[in-house]
């Protein structure tokens, strides 16, 4: 027993340093490309940050308000959750597009209202221990609460996983 519990802490450490990266803070964010409004890019940025915030907190209520109610989002795999769904992936700590670092990022904002958010990160898969790389793409919308998450799609890349760091 003690041995399987050594194994799930490395495994907790590993993922917590995949998102404090490399600078030691929660999600930084490399944007390599913003297109339309620096103000809107900034905002848009600091809601997935809230997003992150949340989820370490395990705040379902905060969690909820940042999502649209119709939010969905298709995993690699093609199965799609809704906000409730993916509300329960974060509170359990399910390796997630919200939690990753990002090793590339680009925010476009469209009008003032509407934001795309592209990036790659590496995600943990927690029951293989590997590493996978993953192209995702998030929509926010700014709405009289602020900006909400509106929907997110992840594609995982073809390349080799690699090994989680032990």
């Amino acid at each position: 027993m003690k041995r399987r519990c050594m194994s799930l802490a490395t495994k907790f450490i590993a993922a917590g340093a995949l998102l404090m990266g490399a600078s030691g803070t929660l999600l930084a964010h490399p944007v390599i490309k913003t297109e339309g409004d620096p103000a809107v890019a900034k905002e848009v940025l600091a809601a997935r940050d809230a997003l992150a915030a949340a989820t370490q907190a395990r705040d379902a209520v905060r969690l909820k308000a940042l999502y649209t109610d119709d939010f969905t989002h298709t995993h690699g795999s093609g199965k799609v959750d809704g906000r409730d769904q993916r509300i329960v992936s974060l509170l359990t700590l399910e390796p997630t597009i919200e939690m990753a670092q990002a090793d590339e990022l680009e925010v476009h904002s469209y009008n003032g209202s509407t934001a795309i958010v592209r990036g790659k990160s590496p995600i943990l898969n927690t029951r293989e221990n590997q590493l996978y790389q993953f192209r995702w793409v998030q929509a926010y919308v700014k709405t009289a609460a602020g900006w909400k998450l509106a929907v997110s799609q992840a594609t995982r890349l073809p390349d080799a996983p690699t090994p989680a760091p032990k």
